[in-house]
């Protein structure tokens, strides 16, 4: 009986689990590698501390890890400790599930000032992901502007401003938890370059500023009140049903009148960031923006247009949320306006056009980051059907069968990475973690740095 085809998924994430649970399905085996030694991505240290009904997503991943043709390897950096021929040599396909890691820029004067910073980088610092736990960021200002209009941006704005007692019993990290209770952001203002109609917030996030306990949520019904282009918009069947919620839930907000609360969060529309402002000392001391117009882009959207009208807001912090791109992997070819690995439908594909034998991506790095977790099963599904009918037409890898052989990789693999963690290793740590957080009522209390992860990995831990 031949032996069963391999392939290896770069990306722990929820792309890179749909892909190998999809796979196993399929009767593949299914090496899955992460540049940490902690697997899912996102779900880990991308999801807000205080949704952890979304990070329950993780239990369908454990049951994909639990199959036999499954393993993990933690703490594999592509590129560094192993590179892209040296898989292709050893698989017959490999999935790159690397997710998109970096921040667009806003392009506009005083965007290094002190106190002005990509969400991304904030997101992962309350999350507790290793390349960022030393990071700092000064919460002294009373007001704090988060620009863009997604999901991200509201999880940011509601992080500023939610009671220290809702943060404490979470799985948000230690050193964020200390530092955002001393705080002193009292309001959060979000900026959106186009109208109400075209925020890209889904409808649960929205609801969800509704119901903070110390913030009230200011909307100028001024700034509600559709264009005629975005009333159409939405009176068609253009607009789906959430941007439609969106727009009632917007009108509901506007309704409202402030409890005095101690904290607000401020929704603004129709604005464009121009420049952000300085003090003497180079830090963030205002942002001055632009009222935009909406008209058609003659592409059946709406494109939003300066009216030449200004104005300053105030503030100490600024964190940008304008969409994210990929990082370029070594020799693996890549979209460098898209900031996505070159790919058509999940098929990589050369600088001129032709597939990559036996190379696929998946996830935000293959289509952008859009969508919500379960978006990714879709996007996976279909990248495996690709894989499938290259493997039906003979057009996968053919690694040598002493090369591709599963000892044999991790034999290779444990000589490349000495400190290598496997999914026990994996479950150690959070195993681990999870002790830390019961005594205090918490989820778990997150590991930050990754060499006391690979201690309790290893059982290598002083005990003390």
């Amino acid at each position: 009986m031949p032996s069963p085809q391999r392939v290896a998924v770069v990306g722990a994430g929820p792309a890179g689990f749909y892909t190998s649970d999809f796979l196993l399905r399929e009767g593949f085996e299914v090496d899955v590698f992460d540049a940490l030694p902690t697997p899912f991505g996102l779900v880990r240290a991308g999801v807000a501390p205080d949704h952890p009904k979304i990070k329950r997503v993780t239990r369908a991943y454990e049951r994909t890890a639990r199959h036999p043709g499954f393993r993990f390897f933690g703490g594999v950096q592509l590129g560094t400790d192993v590179q892209r021929d040296e898989l292709l040599e050893r698989y017959h396909a490999v999935v790159y599930a690397i997710g998109t890691s970096t921040d667009n820029r806003l392009g506009i004067p005083g965007e290094d000032r002190r106190g002005s910073h990509p969400a991304t980088d904030f997101v992962a610092w309350y999350n507790g992901h290793p390349e960022h736990a030393d990071r700092e960021f000064d919460l002294s200002a009373r007001r704090a502007v988060v620009i863009g209009n997604g999901n991200v941006a509201i999880d940011v704005a509601r992080m500023l401003v939610l009671d220290p007692d809702e943060v404490a019993p979470t799985d948000t990290a230690d050193h964020a938890i200390e530092s955002l209770a001393r705080a002193q952001v009292q309001e959060v203002v979000v900026l959106g370059r186009r109208g109400p109609a075209q925020a890209a917030f889904t409808n649960p996030e929205l609801l969800e500023l509704g119901e903070l306990k110390r913030a009230d949520v200011i909307v100028d019904p001024a700034e509600v009140e559709l264009d005629p282009f975005s009333a159409a918009w939405i009176a068609s069947g253009g607009a789906d049903q959430t941007h439609r919620r969106n727009v009632e839930i917007l009108w509901e907000y506007a309704g409202r009148r402030p409890t005095g609360k101690s904290h607000r969060v401020s929704l603004r529309f129709l604005r464009s960031p121009l420049e952000i402002l300085g003090d003497e000392h180079d830090a963030v001391a205002g942002l001055r923006i632009g009222v935009n117009r909406l008209e058609p882009d003659g592409r059946g959207g709406l494109r939003a247009v300066p009216t030449g009208v200004e104005e300053t807001i105030e503030c100490g912090l600024v964190l940008r949320s304008i969409g994210y791109r990929g990082v370029p992997l070594p020799g693996v070819p890549f979209d460098e306006r898209r900031g996505l690995i070159r790919n058509v439908g999940g098929r990589v594909t050369e600088d001129d056009g032709a597939p990559a034998r036996g190379e696929y991506a998946v996830g935000w790095i293959k289509r952008g980051p859009s969508g919500v977790i379960g978006t990714n099963k879709k996007d996976a599904h279909e990248t495996v059907e690709l894989l499938l009918a290259d493997r039906d037409a003979g057009r996968l890898g053919t690694p040598a069968p002493e090369a591709s052989d599963a000892d044999a990789v991790a034999g290779w693999l444990a000589q490349r990475v000495p400190h290598l963690v496997g999914w026990d290793g994996w479950s150690t740590i959070d195993a681990h973690e999870q002790a830390l957080g019961e005594p205090h009522s918490r989820p778990r209390v997150k590991l930050v740095r990754v060499p006391e992860m690979l201690e309790i990995a290893h059982g290598t831990a002083t005990r003390g």
